[in-house]
């Protein structure tokens, strides 16, 4: 799957890596209901941290079409709600 991180640019990921992906969603979908901004960060600096390690990224020129698209590092609380599925930033 290809993944674009807002502001970075694309990496390819496994489907193998989406179930250890989508418990640091879950957590981050927690911490956005509950309001707390500091976990919220935290968790989603995490998330993207764990994208960048376990994807390989594209070249800066390439045009992959993104199947899905996260939020950049300095990305609000509200900027990250506003992109939420039911399923959290991680479908699945």
């Amino acid at each position: 799957m290809i993944v674009r991180i807002m502001g970075e640019g694309q990496v390819k990921l496994a489907d193998s890596h989406f179930a250890e992906l989508n418990k640091l969603d879950d957590d981050l979908l927690a911490e956005m209901e509950g309001g707390d901004d500091v976990a919220f960060r935290r968790t989603l600096h995490a998330l993207l941290d764990k994208v960048r390690e376990l994807g390989a990224p594209l070249p800066d020129d390439a045009l992959e079409p993104s199947e899905l698209i996260l939020p950049a590092p300095d990305a609000t609380l509200d900027e990250v709600r506003d992109m939420l599925s039911d399923d959290g930033l991680i479908p699945g």
